[in-house]
């Protein structure tokens, strides 16, 4: 019956980014929460086919590829900032559930004890961060008085080691794998065990603004929202992430909180069902 409810509809074409990144499985869950959006709004908008473009593309220039008119690519994952919102269409659902706002921190061994005397975030603004250039976190710690150095993704772990910058403030999800990839050449390199900095930062999907993005968009947020009504997107944050909260022991972190000023006023910040809450244990 679904097969001839769906015989006039055109097959619809998902086509997402392949990163330049030497750890590119970073993206895997993204794409995971993607197809099971798809999956779940089939019914109401028909069959898809999703697919990954072959040429593997820099952050920057995925997201230019996504704002052409004929771009290669029909939808992107990404944190939330003001310039991606005004520039492409944002699906307002936090498809990690707002983990990326949640950062640990990479430092030098030798340094330790001065992480694990920080008590508030006056504490850590006399530290220097170390962050990419242009990512979203830069102007959210530079707005709380925490000093940002900025540097080439590849560039960041070699020049904390180098003493540039006293932290590297990373995703609860991207520092152990990271720590696995960076600690053979650099020994000497720690995950900080006792601090967590808070800020929302929604990850969002994006889309292209024009009519297919408009299509695209209602149906992936149709899907999404059956997700989090239905238990399923919890139940993927859970399997794919809670692994790596546990390793990190998020609940047992002091948390220190700062302001996202650039935070879009049509965030769902009031839907408590779509974000994770460490101390809670949600």
């Amino acid at each position: 019956m679904l097969a001839d409810a769906h015989a006039g509809k055109a097959v619809q074409v998902v086509t997402y980014p392949r990163h330049v990144d030497t750890v590119n499985e970073r993206y895997d869950y993204d794409w995971l929460v993607l197809r099971t959006a798809l999956e779940k709004s089939a019914h109401a908008f028909g069959p898809f086919e999703l697919r990954q473009l072959d040429e593997a593309m820099s952050p920057q220039r995925v997201k230019q590829e996504l704002a052409l008119p004929q771009g290669r690519i029909n939808v992107l994952a990404r944190a939330s900032t003001p310039e991606m919102e005004q520039d492409l269409l944002p699906i307002r659902i936090p498809i990690d559930k707002g983990l990326l706002g949640f950062r640990v921190f990479f430092v030098r061994a030798a340094d330790l004890p001065r992480f694990a005397a920080v008590r508030s975030v006056q504490d850590l603004r006399a530290l220097n961060a170390g962050l990419g250039k242009d990512w979203a976190d830069v102007s959210i710690l530079r707005a709380a008085g925490i000093p940002v150095v900025e540097g080439s993704f590849e560039s960041l772990i070699p020049m904390l080691m180098a003493g540039r910058f006293d932290f590297y403030s990373r995703g609860v999800d991207e520092a152990p794998l990271e720590l696995r990839q960076y600690q053979q050449r650099f020994p000497q390199l720690a995950l900080e065990p006792t601090l967590m900095l808070h800020y929302p930062l929604p990850r969002y999907i994006f889309l292209r603004r024009d009519a297919e993005g408009e299509r695209l968009a209602r149906r992936i947020k149709a899907g999404l929202e059956t997700m989090v009504q239905d238990g399923t997107l919890n139940a993927l944050f859970r399997q794919h992430k809670g692994p790596v909260i546990e390793r990190c022991k998020l609940d047992k972190r002091r948390l220190l909180t700062i302001r996202n000023p650039g935070i879009s006023p049509t965030a769902p910040l009031n839907r408590p069902e779509l974000w994770y809450r460490p101390l809670e244990g949600k």
